[in-house]
């Protein structure tokens, strides 16, 4: 079996910061497109009493357009493929961290189920949002306001950076050398994806007929 995996779809300068800093940082939820999501976080503070609720979010599925599109649209675009045991190491002893995959579930079941759990309310999202497969760190901050948080990472946690697919091919290798040429990033793997404009895929038409 390969080894599990975790993808974080970002930007250009989320990356920079991450591999320079060595640190992976979780973020205010408060700007998420998902209102929904967002409201329940902001309920999840109120009840927890937190000072600050931060988050970071990951999918467990390969790559899809779906999620290019979605959060990390434009020729700024990334991918970080993290080796899943190595990145679930940073949380593992912090009291503050909660990590779990996200439930996706439909307003009627919902209604059908009754209560919810405090607990609940971090992970999780209605059913429509379900092709996220969406795994979350969630920090709970209880002594002071934040509106991010960074933890320190080892570099060895990042399998591959895979660049947006709307890169324009002329600027692919400027930013490998750029990326590349981070203290500790020499030997990183970083590709651009090929997902909307794959030779391979195209070369299938030459087969019609034979």
């Amino acid at each position: 079996m390969g080894v599990a995996t975790f993808r974080r779809y970002t930007n250009l300068a989320a990356t920079i910061h991450l591999l320079q800093t060595r640190s992976i940082t979780l973020l205010n939820p408060a700007t998420w497109d998902d209102t929904n999501d967002a409201y329940y976080m902001v309920e999840y503070k109120r009840y927890t009493n937190a000072k600050s609720v931060l988050a970071l979010c990951f999918t467990e599925c390969m790559e899809t357009y779906h999620h290019w599109r979605v959060f990390s649209h434009g020729s700024d675009g990334v991918c970080i493929e993290f080796d899943k045991d190595r990145l679930m190491k940073i949380w593992a002893d912090d009291p503050s961290v909660r990590t779990g995959y996200v439930a996706y579930r439909e307003i009627k079941v919902q209604r059908a189920n009754g209560l919810l759990t405090v607990d609940e309310l971090p992970f999780l999202k209605r059913f429509p949002y379900q092709d996220e497969q969406e795994f979350q760190a969630v920090y709970t901050g209880m002594d002071e306001p934040a509106e991010f948080k960074g933890f320190p990472i080892s570099l060895s946690c990042i399998r591959r950076i895979t660049l947006s697919p709307w890169l324009s091919s002329a600027l692919v290798e400027s930013v490998k050398t750029t990326l590349k040429r981070i203290p500790g990033c020499e030997f990183s793997k970083v590709y651009r994806s090929t997902l909307v404009d794959n030779e391979a895929w195209k070369k299938f038409t030459a087969t019609v007929g034979q």
